[in-house]
């Protein structure tokens, strides 16, 4: 059971990275990043490391979507607003949301009724992603990179809002 749903999880992150990166429209693309996200945290629960997929979703799909849908909206400012009638449900649009809302609960009721196979993690597994190992590797094997990242993040929005405020 553990195998298949690291399937499906692995399936939906490739197919979200797709997404992500073929989007044509930006918000379509950072809500596929955000599938990805929970995808992923999915993986960790199943490697067993708790504090990473809660991380994970909390501070990825959760914080820095934020900031990422903030960046988007900046650069989406002074274009000109939807046609007329581009409001308007799609064909099939109520069809699907109930198929993918019945994909999700199955998927819930799956994973609530395989969770006992999933309870006691191996021994050799049993560091990996907990709070202790995942502090000591950050603040030591991964601190530069760790900072760098955020030096990024950082640069990245301060250019946003740079070419937004240039363009108004």
């Amino acid at each position: 059971m553990a195998n298949l749903i690291a399937i499906l999880a692995a399936a939906l992150c490739l197919v979200m990275g797709v997404v992500v990166i073929s989007a044509r429209n930006p918000m379509h693309g950072v809500i596929a990043l955000v599938a990805n996200f929970l995808g992923l945290g999915v993986l960790f629960l199943l490697l067993h490391g708790e504090f990473v997929a809660l991380i994970e979703v909390i501070v990825y799909a959760g914080a820095v979507m934020v900031l990422f849908l903030f960046v988007v909206t900046l650069l989406m400012a002074g274009t000109e607003p939807p046609k007329e009638g581009a409001g308007k449900n799609l064909p099939g649009q109520l069809l699907w949301a109930i198929v993918v809302i019945g994909a999700l609960t199955a998927l819930i009721g799956f994973v609530l009724a395989v969770r006992t196979v999933l309870t006691q993690p191996p021994p050799s597994t049993q560091a990996f992603g907990s709070i202790t190992d995942f502090g000591r590797s950050l603040l030591t094997t991964y601190m530069l990179p760790f900072e760098l990242t955020a030096l990024v993040l950082l640069a990245a929005v301060i250019g946003v809002v740079f070419l937004a405020r240039e363009r108004s």
